[in-house]
C-alpha cells in the first residue's frame, strides 16, 4: 500500500499545523493499528492482494457463497475459512510485528500468513469429513488448530493491541482449568483436544456468527465505504454542511454536528470521523469564539455519531442482525430515533454553547452556492441512501450494499471530479479490504470468546450472578450491565465490547422481561461510549491534538455532549413505552405511544443539556439547574419515577411526565421574565 493512498484528513485544513496533523493520526493508528507504508514491489504485492480479496467478496456478494466446494451443513463455511485467510494474509503484511518494524516486509510476516491460508486450505479441503471430526479431532486437526490460533491472536495483536488477545487467552484458561475455579464460576474443564475442536471445527467458535457477519457483511460495507471515500462524497458533505449552516453565529458548531452524521458512510470511524472533521472545521470554531477543550469535546462526540448513525452503523450493528436473526433493515429502522436524539441533543448542546461563549458569525466564502453545489455533487446522497432503497425493494443486505457500491461507481463519473478512473477503482478495492482488517481479526478472536461461553455455559452462570447482586431488580441489572459494557470498553474496541457482552451480559436482562431487541441495542450504545471514555479515549484525545487542548479536560467536555444522549438506552429498557424508540410499538400500544415517547424523551434530553450547560434562555442558577435535571429526569424516566414515588407513599402516582413539562415550563417563564443580566454578567 503506498503512502498516498493512505485515508486522511481532507484536504484544506486551515490553520491546522502538521504537528497537530501527526498527533491527531497517531490516535486513529491507536485504533486502527500502526501500518505498513509501503512502495515498490511491496505496496504492489499488498495491493495486489487487497484488490483480489475484494474483487472475491463482491463476487460472492452476487455468486453464493462458495462456487467451487459443497458443504452440506453449513455453505456458508468455506466462505468463512477463505474470508480469514485472505484477512490474516494482509494483517500480517499491512500490520507490522512492532514499531521499529515498520515499512518493510519481513520473511516471518509472509511465513505467518502463509502458514495460516493453508491450514485453512486444509479446512476447506477436508470437507465434511473435516466439520465430523470436531468432537474427537486428529492429532494434526489439534496441533494445525493451536497453529493456527496462535496465528490468529498474533495477527489480532498487530490489528488492535494486546488486549483483545489476552482476553481471548484468559477465556481459553478459564476452559482449561474449570474444576479447579471456586463456585459459581467452576465447571467440569475441557482438555486442549475438546478446546481446539470447538473453537476451530466447529461454527460455534472463530468460525462462528461474528467471522460469518464479517465474511458477509461487514467487508462489502468497508468496500461500499472506501468507493464513497474515493469518489470524493466525504469532501461534498463537509462542504455541503460548511455552505448550509455558514455565516451564521453558530455556523461553525453547526456544521461539526451536521457533517459528522454525514461523514459517517465514507469514515465508518468515530476517530477517523473527529480527526476529518476537526481539520476543516476546527479553524472556523476558533474563530467563532469556541473554548478548546469544548471545541474538541464537540468533535469527539460529533465522531462519536458516525459509529451509531444509519445507515451505515459500526460493524456491531450487522451482529445484531446476525444474533437477533432479523434483518439488517430493521437494525437500521431501531437506530433512526436513537440517532436523530443523538443528533438533536449534540444541536441542543451546541445552540447552548454559542450563547455561553458569545459565538461569531464567521464569514464563510464557498467556491460555489449551495444549489450550485448541489446540483453538481448532490449524487452522492443517493449514494449514501441507496442502500436501504434496495433493501426496501427486496434485495437482501448482501445485494444491497453490493448495487449500492455500483452505484456509487457508476454515478461518480456524472462529474469529472469525482469519476473513478481505473487509479481510484483499484484505491478503493484495496482500502475496501485493508479496512476491514481491524474488525475482520476482532471478530475472529472475539469467536474464541464466544465459543467458550457456549462450551461452559459462562452466560448462564453469569447473568444469574448479576441478577442476584441485583436482588432482582431491572433498574439495578441495567446500570451493573451498563458498568460492565462500560468498563469492558475501555480495553477493547467496540465491536469486541458488543461481541462479549451481548453473550454474557443481555441474558440477565432477557431474564428479567426485557425485549432482546431492547437488551442488545443497549449493550451496542453503552459499547459505543467507549469512543469517548478514559483511559482509552481516543477520539478526544485525537480532538485534543488538532485543538491543542487538554486530552482529558476534553474528555471531560465529549462525556458533557455525549452524557444526555446516552440516557436514551434506558429508556427503553426501563420504560414500558420505552420500545418505541426503538420504532417498536409497546404491546397493546400503538404509533401514538412511538410519537408520544420520543417528543418526551426529545424535551427530557433538551432539559438535561440545558442544566449540563448551566444555561436555558440565559446562564441558569444552581436552582435553575437542579429544576432542569429534575423536569429532564421526569420527562426522560416517568416510568421509573412513578415506581420509585409508589414505593415511597404508597399510591399509585401517575402523569410524572406531565409535572416534568410543568416544571421545565415554568423555569422558561422565569428566565424569560427576569431581566437581562448586564454585559459583564453574561460574560461571567
Amino acid at each position: 500500500m503506498s503512502e498516498e493512498g493512505k485515508p486522511g484528513p481532507m484536504a484544506g485544513t486551515g490553520g491546522i499545523s502538521e504537528e497537530q496533523l501527526r498527533k491527531a493520526e497517531a490516535y486513529v493508528e491507536a485504533e486502527e493499528g500502526v501500518t505498513n507504508r509501503l512502495a515498490g514491489w511491496a505496496g504492489t504485492a499488498v495491493t495486489t492482494v487487497a484488490v483480489v480479496m475484494s474483487l472475491f467478496h463482491l463476487y460472492t456478494a452476487v455468486a453464493g457463497a462458495w462456487p467451487f466446494t459443497d458443504f452440506p451443513i453449513i455453505a456458508t463455511q468455506p466462505l468463512r475459512y477463505a474470508h480469514v485467510a485472505f484477512v490474516l494474509v494482509l494483517s500480517f503484511l499491512v500490520f507490522p510485528f512492532a514499531k521499529g518494524y515498520r515499512n518493510r516486509i519481513r520473511w516471518f510476516d509472509v511465513a505467518s500468513g502463509l502458514a495460516a491460508a493453508a491450514i485453512l486450505v486444509y479446512a476447506i479441503e477436508g470437507g465434511e469429513d473435516f466439520t465430523d471430526r470436531a468432537t474427537l479431532p486428529t492429532t494434526l486437526d489439534v496441533v494445525l488448530g493451536v497453529v493456527f490460533i496462535a496465528i490468529l491472536i498474533e495477527a489480532t495483536r498487530r490489528t488492535t493491541g494486546p488486549i483483545v488477545p489476552i482476553v481471548a487467552l484468559g477465556f481459553m484458561v478459564y476452559a482449561l482449568a474449570g474444576p479447579h475455579l471456586p463456585a459459581p464460576w467452576n465447571h467440569r474443564g475441557y482438555d486442549v483436544s475438546s478446546l481446539v475442536g470447538h473453537l476451530f471445527i466447529t461454527l460455534e467458535g472463530i468460525f462462528g456468527t461474528p467471522v460469518d457477519v464479517s465474511s458477509s457483511l461487514i467487508i462489502l460495507f468497508t468496500i461500499f465505504g472506501a468507493f464513497l471515500h474515493q469518489s470524493g462524497a466525504g469532501k461534498f458533505f463537509i462542504d455541503f454542511s460548511m455552505t448550509l449552516m455558514g455565516n451564521k453565529a453558530n455556523s461553525a458548531g453547526r456544521t461539526v454536528v451536521l457533517s459528522s452524521f454525514l461523514l459517517g458512510g465514507p469514515s465508518g470511524s468515530g476517530v477517523a470521523t473527529t480527526v476529518t472533521i476537526g481539520a476543516v472545521a476546527y479553524p472556523l470554531m476558533q474563530k467563532a469564539g469556541f473554548e478548546k477543550n469544548a471545541a474538541g469535546g464537540l468533535l469527539a462526540a460529533g465522531g462519536l455519531g458516525a459509529i451509531i448513525s444509519p445507515p451505515v452503523l459500526g460493524a456491531a450493528a450487522f451482529l445484531i442482525a446476525e444474533f437477533l436473526k432479523i434483518s439488517y433493515l430493521d437494525v437500521i429502522w431501531m437506530a433512526t430515533i436513537p440517532t436523530c436524539l443523538y443528533y438533536l441533543a449534540l444541536f441542543f448542546m451546541v445552540e447552548l454553547d454559542a450563547k455561553r461563549f458569545g459565538a461569531n458569525a464567521v464569514v464563510f466564502e464557498p467556491d460555489m452556492s449551495l444549489g450550485q453545489l448541489t446540483r453538481r455533487y448532490g449524487f452522492h446522497f443517493i449514494s449514501l441512501v441507496s442502500i436501504v432503497f434496495f433493501m426496501l425493494w427486496g434485495y437482501s443486505p448482501t445485494l444491497s450494499v453490493f448495487w449500492a457500491t455500483v452505484l456509487t461507481f457508476a454515478l461518480s463519473f456524472l462529474n469529472r471530479d469525482t469519476a473513478m478512473a481505473p487509479n481510484r477503482l483499484v484505491r478503493a478495492l484495496a482500502d475496501g479490504s485493508i479496512g476491514v482488517l481491524t474488525a475482520a481479526t476482532t471478530c475472529a478472536t472475539a469467536g474464541i470468546i464466544v465459543g467458550v461461553v457456549t462450551l461452559t455455559g459462562l452466560g448462564l452462570k453469569f447473568s444469574s450472578i448479576v441478577i442476584a447482586y441485583a436482588g432482582g431488580s431491572l433498574l439495578l441489572t441495567a446500570l451493573y450491565t451498563a458498568l460492565i459494557v462500560w468498563i469492558i470498553g475501555l480495553a477493547v474496541p467496540v465491536t469486541a465490547s458488543y461481541i462479549i457482552c451481548a453473550v454474557i451480559a443481555a441474558p440477565a436482562m432477557i431474564k428479567l422481561g426485557v425485549p432482546d431487541i431492547a437488551a442488545h441495542m443497549f449493550i451496542f450504545y453503552y459499547s459505543v461510549l467507549s469512543e469517548v471514555s478514559p483511559p482509552t479515549a481516543l477520539s478526544p484525545f485525537a480532538a485534543a491534538a488538532i485543538t491543542g487542548g487538554d486530552p482529558y479536560k476534553t474528555t471531560l467536555q465529549a462525556w458533557k455532549y455525549t452524557l444526555p444522549a446516552f440516557l436514551v438506552p434506558f429508556v427503553f429498557v426501563l420504560d414500558p413505552q420505552g420500545l418505541g424508540l426503538l420504532l417498536t410499538a409497546p404491546k397493546n400500544g400503538s404509533w401514538i405511544d412511538i410519537v408520544q415517547i420520543t417528543l418526551k424523551t426529545a424535551l427530557g434530553l433538551a432539559a438535561l443539556a440545558a442544566a449540563a450547560q448551566g444555561w436555558a434562555l440565559r446562564r441558569a442558577g444552581g436552582f435553575e439547574r437542579a429544576l432542569l435535571v429534575f423536569a429532564g429526569l421526569l420527562l426522560v424516566f416517568p416510568s421509573l419515577l412513578e415506581a420509585l414515588a409508589e414505593a415511597v407513599t404508597g399510591h399509585d402516582i401517575s402523569h410524572t411526565a406531565t409535572f416534568g413539562f410543568v416544571v421545565l415550563a415554568a423555569v422558561l417563564v422565569k428566565q424569560a421574565m427576569s431581566p437581562a443580566p448586564s454585559s459583564a454578567q453574561a460574560a461571567e
